[in-house]
């Protein structure tokens, strides 16, 4: 499926030029202050929602019956995975999963997104040994400077 793009403006004013555009395709309208939005026909939509429960669904259940296989399929598409430690790669496709699973099944991904994006971090600061390291700690205060408090002197 393809993609438009509108600024919001041109919903507001000229509507007519945004609405035969969802015939053959998805609008995303875009906005300066605040997150752009998506227009969709309802059956695209709902057509997207069963698509992505079902292939959750079949995932989770691979991974129930097989978790070395839901791994595989994991890694394949997350090769980022590699630069987990070890033990922590069953626990993150697990999290994964668990995740999906829940938001195939309420239709609220955003979960699912948050734990990809963190687990991404996680990883990417893994790639990196030297700074694993520092972020493992210990730490200390030495260089640490006092940082007044923000908005005024105190709780009291």
């Amino acid at each position: 499926m393809t993609t438009r793009t509108f600024p919001f403006s041109t919903l507001i004013n000229k509507q007519t030029s945004v609405f035969p555009a969802l015939d053959d395709a998805d609008v995303i309208l875009e906005r300066r202050d605040a997150e752009n939005l998506v227009l969709m026909r309802s059956e695209r939509f709902q057509a997207m929602a069963d698509g992505l429960s079902l292939a959750a669904k079949s995932l989770a259940l691979i991974a129930r019956t097989n978790r070395r296989l839901a791994e595989e399929v994991f890694a394949e598409e997350l090769p980022w995975l590699v630069w987990l430690p070890v033990e922590a790669r069953f626990e993150c496709v697990s999290e994964l999963l668990d995740h999906l699973l829940a938001g195939a099944e309420t239709g609220l991904l955003l979960p699912f997104a948050r734990a990809l994006r963190e687990w991404k971090s996680t990883a990417e600061v893994y790639s990196d040994p030297e700074l694993a390291r520092r972020l493992r700690g210990p730490f200390t205060t030495e260089d640490a400077t006092d940082v007044p408090r923000p908005g005024g002197a105190g709780l009291g």
